[in-house]
C-alpha cells in the first residue's frame, strides 16, 4: 500500500512518501524536506491558548479551579507565567492533526456562538499555520460568564483596608 501525500508548498502536486512534518530522505531530496519535525502537545496548546485569547469576547480560559490555582500560582515567587496560556486549554496532537480543548469564560451579553465561533475560525487558522497539522476539532465548554459587578467587587475591599 503506498500513500500519497501532498507537501506543503508543492505548486499542488501529489508526491509519494512526502509529508510536510517527517518528509523525505536522501540525496535527491530537498533540504527541506530531510528529516523530522516533531512538535509537543504543549508547542499547540500555547498556540490554541493566545488565539482563543485574541478573540473578542472571551474574558478568560480555564474551569473555576483552574483560574483560582492559576491565579495562587502566579502570585508564587519562581513559577513564571508559562501555565497562564495553556490554562483551559488541553490538545491532543497525532502525526498530522490536532483536536483542542477549551473551557472558556466569556463576557456578559456577547453571543456565545458567535464568540464560540470565532474562536474556533481563530485557533484553527492559527495551529494549521504555524504547525501544519490539520485541525480536526475544537471544543469548547463555555464554563462561566463574566459580568461587569465582577470586578468592582474584587477591588473595593483591598480600596477599603489601606488609606
Amino acid at each position: 500500500m503506498t500513500d500519497n501525500i501532498t507537501s506543503v508548498g508543492g505548486g499542488g502536486r501529489s508526491e509519494t512518501g512526502v509529508s510536510p512534518l517527517t518528509g523525505r530522505t536522501g540525496s535527491g531530496a530537498p533540504a527541506e524536506t530531510r528529516g523530522k519535525t516533531t512538535i509537543a502537545d504543549g508547542v499547540v496548546a500555547k498556540i490554541a491558548g493566545m488565539a482563543a485569547r485574541e478573540v473578542p469576547g472571551i474574558h478568560s480560559l480555564g474551569a473555576g479551579m483552574a483560574r483560582a490555582f492559576g491565579a495562587m500560582r502566579e502570585r508564587v515567587p519562581g513559577t513564571g507565567s508559562g501555565g497562564a496560556v495553556t490554562r483551559g486549554v488541553k490538545v491532543e496532537v497525532g502525526e498530522r492533526q490536532a483536536a483542542v480543548d477549551l473551557d472558556v469564560v466569556v463576557e456578559y451579553g456577547v453571543s456565545i456562538v458567535d464568540v464560540a465561533g470565532g474562536v474556533r475560525t481563530n485557533v484553527i487558522s492559527a495551529v494549521e499555520r504555524m504547525t501544519g497539522l490539520e485541525v480536526v476539532e475544537v471544543n469548547i465548554a463555555v464554563d462561566d460568564v463574566h459580568l461587569p459587578d465582577d470586578e468592582e467587587e474584587q477591588t473595593e475591599p483591598d480600596e477599603g483596608r489601606v488609606r
